[in-house]
């Protein structure tokens, strides 16, 4: 009787140990939000901004397992099977990540569909969706554990590993510094800024400029924080809200545990007009760029007057020449 007890607590104890170690390997080989196990679908394939950035990113490297398009489902695309729904996308492949090229009017739903068929990462490309429909859409999508990045965003890559996005693979290498950004061109000006100082990116994140966006530069920049894949964090912020502010505060009260340089954009845009994004426009004094950049400095950050100093200062941060 004793051996028998023996035997079942052996077994118990090994079946324990596996767990812990498959899940402590799983932590240890993931990547923030996207990496090379991600199974991504494309919602609006067949259309051909999703048809081009879908080829992109399968070029890439990215695990692009199907699409999404009602009407053609059945039929391939780009070698790819295409699906009436995201849940019968789910079923089939077992995707874990979307990314959505649908038009403004219909994103929403395509955002809501997709938390709906258990995805766990929706990255939304589409500009300009109604601000009424994501202030229905966010708190949806909250409730069933899902994380939306955007609209209106470039989307999130981690180099080598994963493109879920329309960035330009080429200037993003591997690396150990993650990128946070509101704005698409200053994510690849800061992508190539790190690289010529001799370092390279860890994930970028390019959270997006509409009103209304499923995560903010806090949320954003506390991913990396937490990444330890990730030693320094660059923060590209722009007029208007308070975002940064929110991240620069946050940065300090947690004890400022890796380096962050901040840029932000807009500097000499007049108060009251908006700037390209929706959300840049200065709404109150803290809402400027001058006021942005002086909260980051009082919060510890080290801030880049101009784009072309972002390598240059993350350099300096991390004491390595550039």
């Amino acid at each position: 009787m004793q051996n028998y007890v023996d035997i079942v607590l052996l077994f118990f104890c090994q079946r324990t140990l596996s767990f812990i170690f498959v899940r402590n390997f799983n932590k240890r080989s993931m990547s923030v939000l996207v990496n090379k196990n991600s199974k991504v679908i494309v919602q609006g394939f067949t259309g051909s901004e999703g048809s081009f950035h879908a080829q992109q990113m399968i070029e890439y490297g990215t695990q692009v397992v199907g699409g999404v398009t009602p009407g053609k489902g059945g039929t391939m695309h780009l070698g790819k099977p295409v699906f009436n729904s995201v849940e019968e996308a789910v079923e089939k492949t077992g995707a874990d990540t979307s990314i959505i090229f649908v038009p403004p009017a219909f994103a929403a739903d395509a955002i809501m569909e997709a938390a709906d068929a258990g995805i766990k990462v929706i990255i939304a490309i589409t500009e300009g969706i109604p601000v009424a429909d994501m202030m229905r859409a966010k708190p949806y999508i909250k409730e069933r554990g899902a994380i939306l990045i955007g609209p209106n965003c470039p989307g999130v890559i981690t180099p080598g590993e994963a493109k879920v996005g329309i960035m330009p693979g080429f200037v993003f290498k591997k690396g150990r510094i993650g990128i946070v950004s509101k704005s698409g061109t200053l994510t690849y000006e800061a992508a190539d800024q790190v690289a010529k100082a001799g370092l390279g990116v860890s994930t970028a994140i390019g959270i997006g400029g509409d009103p209304i966006i499923g995560t903010s530069t806090k949320q954003a920049v506390e991913m990396l924080m937490n990444d330890p894949e990730t030693d320094a964090i660059v923060m590209i912020g722009e007029i208007g809200g308070n975002y940064e502010a929110e991240a620069a505060r946050w940065i300090r009260e947690t004890g400022n545990k890796k380096p962050v340089v901040g840029f932000i954009a807009g500097q000499t845009a007049p108060p009251g007009r908006r700037m390209g994004h929706a959300g840049a426009i200065i709404g109150g004094a803290d809402d400027t760029a001058a006021a942005k950049m002086r909260i980051m400095r009082e919060n510890g950050i080290h801030v880049a007057e101009s784009p072309a100093e972002i390598g240059e200062t993350m350099a300096k941060a991390l004491g390595v020449g550039a």
